[in-house]
């Protein structure tokens, strides 16, 4: 049993957001247990334990330890993998103020300036979009921002937040349409083009964390091109906002990085646009009417904020504020 286990793929995230295999995986923390034992300690029938527990051993954060006959049964232990969990970063506060509201998820420069502009004590925690939904889910922070496309629908951040709220009414507001590509030195000394530089030896890319929606989206490039991780240089080199991948190029430690347009604009490099993207803000639907988040969502709706983001370059704001199909319980 390990001490202690990073939650970052994917797999994982998936296998803790759901509540119920989260309430098993903490039985299993405490103490090794069997079906019975986890039935009676959280009042459900064997069969349902089994199920999520067995989703939970897949993801290889349960594992079997032992058997026992009872009665005319055999009856297998379980256990954590693992005493503690951690995410790439966590929030766990003793007491929050009631007009203190903490955001996690992907990081934009709009919406630091939007939290700036409007709201003292709006907290920004550029966790990712994947672990920003899972704080969210975990009741560790009210507002989270994701900007992650779904192959399967072709649809951006609905898909996801569907599955990580089953059972909440959750409001989807989009923050702007942005536009994100490759991120280098101003006048491009290294003459790159496009994704594929990324296998010359001699180029040094910067990488954004794990979990990321910029992220996931350069790993599935990645495979379409068929360049294993491995033939990038800096692959491995990791920072967790567009910002500091920018810094990384100004201070000439990596030649490139993928990033927004808003990033290269602040930093003075030049831009290789790429794609764009639906960039939203995720919250329960009755935060909407909060009192001590309606100065954030008033100006989220302003005239003033769309043109203000509009400086910073790359953002499409003609859809900024609207409210997409609500996740309903």
């Amino acid at each position: 049993m390990k001490p202690i286990e990073h939650i970052k793929s994917l797999e994982h995230i998936k296998a803790v957001a759901d509540p119920r295999r989260l309430a098993i995986l903490r039985r299993l923390m405490d103490e090794p247990a069997t079906l019975t034992h986890l039935g009676r300690a959280l009042g459900e029938h064997p069969a349902w334990i089994r199920h999520h527990l067995k989703l939970l051993e897949s993801a290889g954060l349960v594992e079997m330890t032992g058997s026992q006959r009872i009665g005319g049964y055999v009856e297998k232990y379980y256990r954590a993998s693992a005493r503690a969990y951690l995410l790439q970063e966590m929030l766990l506060p003793n007491a929050v103020e009631s007009d203190t509201i903490v955001l996690a998820g992907s990081h934009d420069l709009a919406l630091e300036m939007l939290a700036r502009s409007v709201h003292p004590n709006l907290f920004i925690l550029p966790i990712g979009s994947l672990d920003g939904l899972l704080t969210l889910r975990q009741g560790m922070c009210q507002i989270s921002a994701c900007h992650l496309f779904d192959a399967a629908s072709g649809e951006y951040n609905l898909p996801y937040v569907r599955h990580f709220f089953p059972d909440q009414a959750m409001a989807v507001l989009t923050l702007a349409h942005r536009e994100q590509g490759l991120l280098v030195a101003a006048g491009n000394p290294r003459r790159i083009r496009g994704l594929e530089d990324l296998a010359q030896e001699d180029i040094i890319f910067v990488n954004r964390n794990r979990g990321s929606g910029t992220r996931l989206w350069l790993d599935e490039q990645l495979y379409h091109l068929s360049l294993s991780p491995s033939q990038v240089r800096g692959y491995t080199h990791e920072v967790r906002t567009h910002t500091e991948v920018a810094q990384a190029i100004l201070d000439d430690h990596a030649d490139l990085g993928l990033g927004i347009h808003a990033a290269a604009r602040a930093f003075g490099l030049d831009f290789i646009p790429l794609f764009h993207e639906r960039y939203d803000i995720v919250a329960p639907q009755e935060i909407l009417a909060d009192h001590g988040a309606a100065p954030l969502f008033d100006f989220l709706h302003s005239g003033e904020f769309r043109r203000q983001a509009e400086a910073l370059g790359g953002y499409d704001m003609s859809h900024t504020g609207e409210q997409l199909a609500p996740v309903s319980r």
